[in-house]
């Protein structure tokens, strides 16, 4: 199959590409765009990888669905469009950052800034239909992304792994912790964020990993 994703990833992925499920998937995904409002933009389904090519990732961070409200999605965990107010828990992200490194608030919260330093920002699913939470679970996106999660996990050494949650700790549990930093806890939804996620240090963590490892931090 030919996917508009990447030429790093697309030579890695090109299996995932040519198995039944993603053929499978592709047909579903075609027809949502075509008979629902879907999101995100079908441009930007691949946008992580399109930001963050295979060569430059450092920071892996997991996340479960894009947004489903209007104009928020655009391909990238947590991130919204510019001019888009901070969903919570993205704000929570950005108060831990704050605490933890003393970073001002930004003036948006397009995390393109982050993708192009080295963070991979992966949703376990790449579509959703529009104000339907969970709709594109289950019918081969998660596949997709687990294979995505082994090839890092397998083929490279120090990279960051952020699991926010039960589902992202689940879904990265068979990341080898002696090879790269697997840093956990609960989800920054404020349901959860001020039971462990505000306080877990993890941005300047990372950084601490990176640094050790001869890579360049990211500048959060």
């Amino acid at each position: 199959m030919d996917v508009k994703i990447e030429p790093s990833w697309k030579q890695v992925l090109q299996n995932e590409f040519d198995k039944d499920y993603f053929i499978k998937l592709t047909d579903f995904v075609k027809n949502e765009y075509i008979t629902k409002l879907t999101f995100p933009p079908a441009s930007l389904i691949f946008n992580a990888f399109d930001q963050c090519p295979l060569d430059k990732v450092k920071v892996v961070i997991i996340g479960q669905d894009p947004y489903h409200g209007d104009g928020q999605a655009h391909g990238l965990c947590f991130s919204v469009n510019d001019g888009v107010a901070f969903p919570p828990s993205l704000l929570n992200i950005f108060k831990e950052i704050n605490r933890d490194l003393s970073i001002p608030m930004p003036k948006n919260g397009n995390l393109i800034r982050w993708a192009e330093q080295g963070v991979l920002l992966l949703n376990a699913t790449l579509t959703v239909q529009a104000h339907l939470a969970g709709s594109h679970q289950g019918k081969g996106w998660e596949e997709f992304t687990d294979a995505v999660i082994h090839k890092l996990a397998s083929e490279n050494e120090h990279l960051v792994f952020m699991l926010w949650g039960s589902y992202a700790q689940k879904k990265g549990g068979f990341i080898n912790s002696t090879k790269h930093l697997v840093l956990k806890s609960v989800h920054p939804s404020p349901l959860s964020a001020y039971r462990g996620f505000i306080g877990n240090n993890h941005f300047s963590l990372a950084n601490q990993y990176l640094k050790e490892n001869g890579n360049t931090e990211i500048n959060w």
